[in-house]
């Protein structure tokens, strides 16, 4: 990928599109999803907008029982136990997705955690990195036989205009010193973003295309970390928690790119892009405002992929994908 690809597509659909509007006349059957966090906020409107089109869809939870209560009405969906901040949990998950599956159609990747509290995980990972990133990570590379199997699998990763924020931090990616829950935020959604050009680059050859991409502004479960009077300093919510910020979207709204992303012909021999309002975006300059959109140059810098995927490899453990 050069960043002459990450040019608008002219995309029919908008900010405004809802998943509905993205898929409609689209017919799934036969398609199999995996969506992480599907059964809540923007992944479970992308749930059921799948399962509706037909395809059958797999939602790993870290709380299976909320999740089978949240999707009780939503035929053709199977949920089963997954944390994405413990490495075995995922790769159990991965292994029973194996035993019901031969072939994975969509990876989508919607579950994330957004400025916590300073939390270690794992062997002392930073929790937003872990769960936004390394989980997805494992993932990905344990389920890559069965996405190589359907020649022509697409892997939707949700990242954010947080990636703004700041890149990766190669110097104390953990945050040993000065935990801020912000940059921390950012630099996991900027994982996310390299995590999309690298598998794009090592999957091409098995049909395996993978996108990254901004949802827009939605208040979902996402914010569960913040105060309410936080939000409201933040002109997002009034007193009684309603949304009153310019520019924000509803679920649907929010699902709808990576819908677009899953299923739109405009994006086939295309990958390792990053995506908002329904079409590709562009480059942004340093220091423009995080709510003018578009994508910095070192969330999708190739090199920077590379170097972010073996660090990844080695502290998760996950099985290499084949060059």
């Amino acid at each position: 990928m050069t960043s002459t690809d990450q040019q608008p597509l002219g995309s029919p659909f908008s900010a405004a599109s809802t998943a509905t509007d993205v898929m409609a006349g689209l017919d799934l059957s036969g398609t199999s999803a995996v969506v992480t966090g599907g059964y809540s906020g923007l992944g479970l409107e992308t749930t059921r907008t799948l399962a509706a089109a037909g395809a059958r869809v797999i939602v790993p939870a870290r709380r299976p029982g909320i999740a089978r209560t949240a999707l009780a009405d939503v035929e053709g969906c199977d949920v089963i136990p997954m944390d994405l901040a413990d490495p075995e949990s995922v790769r159990a998950a991965a292994v029973r997705i194996s035993d019901s599956l031969s072939r994975l159609d969509l990876l989508m990747a919607v579950a994330g955690v957004m400025a916590t509290p300073e939390r270690r995980v794992g062997p002392g990972w930073e929790s937003q990195l872990a769960a936004n990133h390394f989980g997805h990570f494992t993932l990905a590379c344990e389920l890559y036989p069965l996405l190589a199997a359907a020649n022509g699998a697409r892997v939707v990763v949700n990242s954010s205009a947080g990636h703004t924020l700041t890149g990766i931090r190669w110097h104390d990616p953990h945050f040993r010193t000065g935990y801020d829950r912000w940059l921390a935020y950012g630099q996991a959604k900027t994982a996310n973003a390299l995590f999309a050009v690298q598998l794009d680059a090592l999957g091409r050859d098995d049909g395996v295309r993978a996108f990254a991409l901004h949802p827009g502004k939605i208040i979902t479960g996402l914010q569960r970390e913040m105060t309410l009077h936080e939000q409201m300093e933040r002109g997002w919510v009034d007193a009684h928690g309603n949304v009153i910020g310019a520019g924000f979207k509803t679920p649907s709204q929010g699902a709808a790119t990576g819908l677009w992303a899953a299923t739109s012909p405009l994006l086939h021999d295309r990958g390792g892009l990053y995506l908002e309002d329904c079409d590709v975006a562009p480059v942004s300059a340093p220091g423009t405002p995080m709510d003018d959109g578009g994508v910095r140059a070192y969330a999708i810098d190739p090199d920077a992929a590379a170097r972010l995927w073996e660090l990844s490899v080695t502290a998760t453990g996950a099985t290499p994908i084949p060059r």
